[in-house]
């Protein structure tokens, strides 16, 4: 039994799809589950409680951990350690293998340009403090022999998903013929993680038993666009005009005072005002595989649209 703790998001489902190269057995848990595959077993279940965490976790193999709590620091800091405590201890009690989704919110902002599995963790948010925490409490407890644990972790999602930035301000806006939209800089270097490409690559990595006890990053298309490069790329496969207007850093100040989520994402545009590239040539290397193209991107998104 291989089993997914948040499986309703849009790396859950891309992972149940890949699973299937591997196992016929899947559990998917959350709130309200709903099948990827025609015989994946589903459990409801309330993750913040212990009593769900051990309920989902029971039986399994591989645990999978795409859990994404909401978006604010308040709830980050109230649920992330207590849940990853009761799924490492869940994990020990059923012999289970962990492989935690993870993102780059620790990393040392004056390395984003290249970041690799071995850049220095120095969280500048309170959100980064605690995915470091959460991370390291991963680590820890496959290096103590507690459990056997890795980490997947992975750049700003490309997918048609609500949490994907380049998705919900430039795709969506540029197909219905709106501006798109971005953060702080449009000459800066973004890249990001195909969320297919993430799946195959979790899928991968869990039924792999040398890929245990370390950090992985998830395939991504590296290629050195700006965002106003990355937006024209965008618009041309579009057949649409590029335009793009810019939200600055003072406007999300200002903003944040009425709009939570935009509050929320403040003390992120560090990420926004800098070169970010991630690094995703160890998985490549060691398994010869290759990160989807930003162009093929871009068509199955158009594709799927139609």
């Amino acid at each position: 039994m291989q089993t997914i703790l948040g499986a309703g998001g849009a790396i859950g489902r891309e992972l149940a799809k890949n699973l299937t190269t591997y196992t016929d057995e899947i559990r998917l848990v959350g709130r309200n589950p709903e099948k990827v595959n025609e015989n994946d077993e589903l459990i409801a279940a309330d993750l913040t409680t212990e009593e769900g965490v051990k309920k989902g976790v029971k039986g399994s193999e591989v645990v999978y951990v795409t859990v994404g709590f909401e978006y604010k620091t308040s709830v980050w800091k109230q649920l992330w350690v207590p849940f990853i405590e009761r799924v490492i201890d869940a994990c020990a009690a059923n012999k289970s293998k962990l492989v935690f989704f993870d993102n780059i919110n620790m990393y040392d902002p004056d390395f984003l340009d290249g970041m690799d599995e071995n850049t220095p963790i120095r969280p500048v948010s309170e959100k980064g403090k605690i995915r470091a925490e959460v991370a390291k409490k991963v680590m820890d407890a496959h290096e103590t022999g507690k459990i056997e644990a890795q980490i997947a972790r992975a750049a700003d999602f490309m997918g048609p998903t609500q949490n994907s930035v380049p998705y919900s301000l430039i795709y969506e806006k540029l197909k219905t013929g709106k501006a798109a939209q971005w953060l702080c800089r449009k000459d800066k270097v973004h890249n990001f993680t195909f969320t297919p490409d993430a799946g195959m690559a979790m899928a991968l990595l869990g039924n792999t038993e040398s890929a245990y006890g370390e950090v992985w990053h998830m395939p991504s298309d590296s290629t050195r666009l700006n965002i106003e490069e990355y937006t024209a790329k965008m618009a041309d496969i579009l057949e649409v005009k590029p335009k793009l207007s810019i939200l600055p850093k003072a406007m999300m100040t200002l903003l944040g005072w009425f709009m939570s989520p935009i509050k929320e994402l403040k003390e992120m545009s560090y990420q926004y005002e800098r070169d970010y590239l991630f690094d995703s040539s160890k998985i490549e290397k060691r398994f010869g595989i290759a990160p989807t193209p930003i162009k093929e991107q871009i068509l199955a998104l158009k594709t799927e649209s139609a």
